[in-house]
């Protein structure tokens, strides 16, 4: 698997399968074959890119996924590969009867991570943490006072160096960016989380600070 992540937001284009390859048809321009194998996340804006069934359930079975997005270019649905493991029914089980204990103490461990990832950028492009390393040792399980958000604060403005910066969601600035590469990071992480099989629903937030090491390409 070499992760490579598919953006057909550009141009229209055809998707059809042949011999485990996804095939790109664009007019007056060659035609195109990636190994379905090698495909981590295909992302589908352009309203003009149409696909077949065997696109789907090839990129599904080789492992990859489909995120499909609406007029304005935001993901609005996956399609997982669901049957990626042969103890898939057994861990899906196990899964729904961890107690709610382990479930927050999984929680801490990604909320930290999350904050460490963040402090470890902000001394990469500002030369200091700006406070978020002290946090890291105050989220307790469940993270019940929010530490993440506390994070959040003091890390979003840093980064893009814009003291009046807030993550909203609903804005027209850098979040709508931010709301397309969260979507497909959160994309790559149920896949891994499905490869195991596991579920993903609920397993990944909105906003999880995750580092991903692939090729994007644009269409």
């Amino acid at each position: 698997m070499i992760n490579r992540i598919l953006d057909f937001s550009e141009a229209p284009a055809r998707l059809r399968v042949r011999v485990a390859q996804l095939v790109v048809l664009r007019e007056d321009r060659p035609e195109v074959s990636v190994p379905l194998a090698d495909l981590a996340v295909v992302v589908v804006a352009h309203p003009q890119v149409t696909y077949t069934q065997a696109v789907l359930s090839g990129l599904a079975e080789a492992g990859g996924v489909f995120v499909a997005c609406d007029g304005h270019n935001l993901p609005v649905g996956m399609l997982l590969p669901l049957a990626a493991h042969f103890a898939q029914a057994e861990r899906f089980a196990a899964q729904a009867r961890a107690p709610l204990p382990v479930r927050k103490r999984l929680w801490r461990q990604i909320v930290r991570a999350k904050i460490e990832a963040q402090a470890a950028l902000l001394v990469e492009l500002r030369g200091m943490d700006f406070g978020l390393k002290a946090l890291v040792s105050h989220v307790h399980s469940g993270d019940p006072s929010n530490v993440e958000a506390r994070a959040a604060r003091r890390y979003w403005p840093q980064v893009f160096a814009d003291l009046d910066f807030r993550r909203h969601r609903e804005n027209e600035d850098q979040n709508i960016l931010l709301n397309y590469g969260y979507a497909v990071l959160r994309a790559i992480v149920a896949r891994a989380i499905c490869t195991a099989g596991l579920h993903p629903s609920g397993s990944v937030r909105q906003g999880a600070h995750i580092g991903f090491q692939g090729c994007l390409w644009n269409w």
